[in-house]
């Protein structure tokens, strides 16, 4: 975790050991970690704003930090939600089986998202070493290719082609994106070197894909390579479904380590979310010590969904929800999947000027599927007599599975397996089937790399499983920009940074996983939710305090690379 003090807070001569990598930029080189961090707080409204109601549409993370942090500078935040809090941080319970819950979307974090652990070490929640594959925190990993098992316990266990392609990789990011580069000037808050560096690789990489960039790299000119490192990958394991994406999007996951070391949360990640919901804060500015988020709302419940969104005179937004109730705000924060603003919500064309309607309505997002099973124990640490060997091992396949994590919760408690989890193409292959249908697929690919291992003889409760493209209200699983699409990733973002739209445009805030420019990862959705905070206390009057600039006071620094448009 990185700390609130400053870079160059050390002696001359003195040796500063290295401050961690963390997700500081590219794009935007701002430290939200240390902002959340400094004593003076996030900023004030004028008193005479206090209790003033603001809109926040959607329940997920970034809604409920929005939230959270509004109503401790004395507004009072009024939350739409069509389902339940969490959004895509759902933690899914088994029937009979206490303690034991299925991480449907985002299961696993990495440190270098600090804004996120801020909150994880307000609420007091644990974490725990996720099982990635070849993680030290995992006892084995199988990749079967082509037919071909090959079980390891690290690298060097693998045949010497796997070796090759991960020191392709390395290669590869070293000589052609300046990776070291990039990473020490992240670890050193050096924005003026991020923005050097990543600048230039916006212009030059925009409209490159992440396949187009690998096979035109000399370390990769070997197809079989290009094969091997789509199925095997880096970090969580295989990225061949990424690569169509633009391949800005993969350098922002390797130079923040946003693929590394990564965190489970136990008990849930949706603990995250649920526990600012109802945390009882000490002294919020003008509401009475132990005021929650549920305690402002009737019932402790947010309101239903929203249905209707549309601007009135003077400078106001209302609001319509499912129930048919009917408010009006003068600001409001949007941190539901944007695509609903499209097709689920009837909305005016001024909400937005028109060239942040293109942006919303070419998001590209990724669809995802997992499928959890409860089996009795953790059989997987068995070893076999004969071989030396665990009975199964965290899996990475070219069959259907793909990815098999293997999740142990404890001893003498149920173990839970995530079967299997697959993003785009590979996720529409599932998307007809029952979860029931989705297990008898995955156990008879299984069965191939584990003949003498009767996984269904395990297997204590139903099968959980989601697909997020199939999902009403978020119709994929995160953004994933495709080339060319820089540009319309600015317009969203920097939505927050009002000054600059016509009067008639301000007042309504973009937020959320896909308004980030890492989608995908927790921490975008908290800094966008930082950034909207920043916009409401900036629109309805209000400041940061002079020791503890914002997002929006650092702008016109920290602004992401503005690319020609004619």
């Amino acid at each position: 975790m990185t700390s609130a003090i400053p870079v160059n807070a050390h002696e001359p001569g003195e040796e500063r050991p290295a401050r961690p990598l963390t997700m500081f930029g590219p794009d935007f080189p701002f430290a939200y970690d240390d902002w959340l961090a400094h004593p003076a707080g996030l900023g004030e409204v004028p008193a005479g704003e206090h209790g003033t109601e603001v809109a926040v549409v959607g329940g997920g993370l970034s809604g409920i930090v929005t939230a959270y942090e509004l109503m401790r500078l004395g507004l009072r935040p009024v939350v739409y939600e069509a389902h339940e809090i969490g959004g895509r941080l759902r933690s899914t319970p088994f029937e009979g089986h206490p303690g034991v819950v299925a991480e449907m979307g985002a299961m696993r974090f990495p440190p270098s998202s600090t804004s996120l652990f801020s909150y994880v070490r307000q609420l007091g929640l644990r974490t725990t070493r996720f099982p990635n594959p070849l993680d030290v925190s995992t006892p084995s990993t199988v990749v079967d290719l082509k037919g071909e098992t090959h079980y390891a316990q690290s690298l060097d266990d693998l045949p010497p082609l796997y070796r090759e392609v991960a020191d392709a990789w390395h290669e590869t990011l070293v000589d052609r994106v300046r990776l070291e580069d990039m990473q020490a000037a992240i670890r050193d808050r050096d924005v003026k070197t991020i923005k050097a560096i990543w600048d230039e690789l916006v212009e030059r990489l925009d409209d490159t894909t992440f396949y187009g960039f690998l096979a035109a790299s000399p370390a990769f000119r070997s197809f079989r390579h290009r094969e091997v490192f789509g199925q095997v990958g880096f970090g969580t394991g295989g990225w061949d479904t990424d690569y169509p994406n633009s391949m800005l999007e993969i350098l922002r996951v390797v130079y923040t380590a946003a693929d590394d070391d990564h965190l489970s949360i136990v008990g849930g990640s949706q603990q995250i979310p649920v526990g600012l919901w109802r945390r009882e804060v000490e002294a919020p500015v003008h509401w009475p010590a132990g005021t929650s988020l549920a305690s402002l709302h009737a019932g402790g419940q947010p309101l239903p969904g929203v249905t209707r969104l549309h601007r009135t005179a003077p400078n106001c937004l209302t609001v319509t929800d499912a129930a048919g109730g009917i408010r009006t705000f003068r600001a409001a924060v949007f941190t539901a999947q944007s695509w609903n603003l499209l097709s689920r919500i009837a909305c005016d064309e001024s909400l937005f000027p028109i060239d942040h309607w293109t942006a919303i309505e070419r998001t590209h997002y990724m669809g995802s599927t997992k499928l959890f099973c409860l089996v009795d124990r953790p059989f997987w640490k068995d070893v076999d007599p004969r071989t030396g060997r665990h009975r199964m091992s965290m899996t990475l396949s070219d069959r259907m599975t793909r990815g098999t994590y293997l999740l142990d919760q404890g001893e003498g408690r149920p173990g839970l397996i995530c079967l299997s989890y697959t993003w785009a193409d590979d996720s529409l292959k599932w998307l007809p089937l029952s979860a029931t249908e989705r297990m008898e697929v995955m156990l008879a690919s299984l069965r191939e790399i584990y003949p003498d291992v009767d996984l269904r003889r395990h297997v204590i409760a139903s099968p959980v499983t989601v697909s997020w493209e199939s999902e009403r209200d978020f119709m994929g699983a995160f953004k994933a920009n495709l080339p060319g699409h820089y540009r319309y990733q600015r317009r969203l973002f920097t939505h927050f940074q009002q000054d600059e739209l016509p009067e008639q445009y301000r007042g309504l805030f973009l937020a959320g996983d896909d308004i980030s420019w890492t989608a995908g990862w927790a921490e975008g959705a908290v800094q966008t939710a930082l950034n909207a905070v920043w916009g409401v206390v900036h629109h309805l009057g209000g400041r940061s305090h002079p020791d503890n600039p914002g997002p929006g006071d650092l702008f016109d620094e920290l602004a992401p690379v503005r690319l020609p448009e004619d």
